[in-house]
């Protein structure tokens, strides 16, 4: 699994405009509804799922990332949203760090073994520093699905 097969183009911000969990979250569901991967009709029921998985722990995994994620029957199919913070947002991280690179997952709810899967190839790929830096250098939606395609076949 490559994360270009579920992270949709459309739905990469570079610069989030967010400094607080919750409105972080808001900016990058929002970009996935304006990208058509998700209905608008859906946005409180997916925010509250994604809040609601939060609650159990925070989705920041350390080192400046965070990888906030949810299951809804309100979504048909794996989908991902990426976002840049160059501020950093207070994601309750496991280290006490800012977050600055986040993807943003989204799955079925019967969908246990692709979500989980595309948990740990994005948490295996932001492992390498070299990684991070490269995405947190990135100023346009093409140098992120660039970086991203480069990683994804390094990494196969």
């Amino acid at each position: 699994m490559r994360i270009m097969d579920f992270l949709s183009k459309e739905a990469i911000v570079c610069s989030l405009k967010s400094v607080k969990k919750e409105d972080a979250l808001r900016e990058l569901l929002d970009t996935l509804i304006e990208a058509g991967e998700v209905e608008k009709r859906h946005r409180n029921k997916l925010l509250e799922a994604l809040l609601a998985r939060e609650v159990l722990g925070s989705t920041a995994i350390g080192q400046g990332v965070g990888i906030p994620h949810a299951k809804s029957d309100s979504v048909k199919k794996l989908v991902a949203a990426f976002g840049l913070s160059s501020k950093g947002v207070n994601f309750d991280s496991l280290d006490g760090e800012p977050v600055y690179i986040f993807f943003l997952l989204l799955a079925p709810g019967d969908c246990a073994g692709p979500h989980l899967k595309a948990l740990a190839r994005i948490s295996r790929l932001l492992k390498d520093k070299y990684f991070r830096d490269s995405l947190r250098q990135c100023k346009d939606n093409k140098s992120v699905v660039k970086v991203i395609i480069q990683e994804d076949e390094r990494k196969i």
